[in-house]
């Protein structure tokens, strides 16, 4: 028998990938603590919006919430230095779930 969080995640509308990624920027323009005007896919981060290591757990744990994601392993964390990075992760394991729109 299915859980009932497990039965509201399956029941969600899968989203485009548009979507998707305008969500995840969001919710990392809003817990960054250095916020420039304008953020490309290739900004850093660290060096661009001034993540630290406590302000990338709580980026990774709201992402987490907010996209019903596994934990991510500190391997795949590494790797994801870029606002592109994050929207690609979040987008890939979405995918991977069934919960991103076919273009």
């Amino acid at each position: 028998m299915m859980s009932s969080d497990h039965a509201e995640a399956d029941a969600q509308p899968t989203q485009s990938e548009a979507d998707l990624r305008a969500k995840v920027r969001k919710i990392v323009m809003e817990l960054s603590p250095n916020l420039p005007a304008v953020i490309p896919p290739e900004g850093r981060l660290v060096d661009h919006l001034g993540y630290h290591s406590l302000a990338l757990l709580e980026l990774a744990f709201a992402l987490e919430d907010a996209f019903e994601l596994s934990p991510i392993d500190e391997k795949t964390a590494r790797k994801i230095v870029t606002m592109g990075d994050v929207e690609q992760h979040v987008v890939s394991e979405l995918r991977s779930a069934g919960k991103v729109a076919s273009s």
